[in-house]
């Protein structure tokens, strides 16, 4: 793994980046794209051809791998499953022996007779050893997508309304506007509130959050949490 003296020292590689050429990018990117490809067939030899001795591959689940552990989970896809992975768009900067890039990608995946989708943000940091281009660290990143949103009655809407508390001081506020809720904390703007599911509500652009209401034996609403990675911030109803 890399240790921290290791990141001082590569960040200090690249604070100077050069002027990249075309045909520096167009390499990077085709070698880029045929790593992609070699997912689905699980191409042990194209990856492992392109890893240095000591990468370190930090997957879209945050599971940290070396290049040994990422080789042996490296399989084909299973029956019933096929898809691809197309590079969406691609920057290059490079310093002396050293490459970073950031690509973003477009999965598509054929599950079991349905269509999934996914987008990636992946950065890697590459170097040249010995006349070879070998990667050292690559990260990837799922990009969230805002999810489908469901219709609510102004009735139901209406059972959301109120003021909350999370602690003295810290007050949150929903209100219906027409058909939909607006909520937010006191004395800043309110944010359109969208129902992904009864009880379930999100904002548009900070999709790592969702906002889970919480009933009473009767159904009556009386808090929700904030529920981010795992971790809740709880607010109470005030009567």
């Amino acid at each position: 793994m890399f240790t921290f003296i290791a990141c001082l020292g590569l960040l200090a590689a690249i604070g100077n980046p050069m002027p990249v050429s075309s045909a520096l990018v167009q390499e990077f990117r085709q070698r880029d794209q045929a790593l992609l490809d070699a997912y689905a067939t699980g191409d042990v030899k194209v990856w492992g051809t392109a890893l240095a001795a000591n990468a370190v591959y930090v997957d879209e689940n945050g599971q940290i791998m070396s290049r040994a552990d990422f080789l042996k989970q490296l399989t084909p896809l299973p029956p019933g499953v096929t898809g691809n992975i197309a590079i969406a768009s691609y920057a290059v900067e490079q310093s002396g022996n050293v490459v970073t890039v950031v690509h973003t990608d477009d999965e598509r995946e054929f599950f079991h007779g349905q269509n999934l989708t996914a987008q990636y943000l992946t950065t890697e940091t590459w170097q040249q050893q010995e006349g070879n281009w070998k990667l050292l660290l690559i990260h990837v990143y799922s990009v969230l997508k805002e999810p489908k949103a469901i219709i609510l009655s102004p009735a139901e809407l209406d059972n959301y309304v109120g003021r909350y508390s999370a602690g003295p001081g810290l007050d949150y506020s929903i209100r219906r506007e027409d058909d939909h809720l607006v909520g937010g904390r006191e004395g800043r703007p309110g944010a359109t509130l969208k129902a992904e599911v009864r009880d379930v509500f999100f904002v548009s652009g900070q999709l790592r959050t969702r906002k889970m209401f919480e009933r009473d034996s009767g159904g009556k609403i009386i808090g929700f949490v904030d529920r981010r990675e795992g971790s809740d911030l709880v607010w109470k109803k005030i009567p």
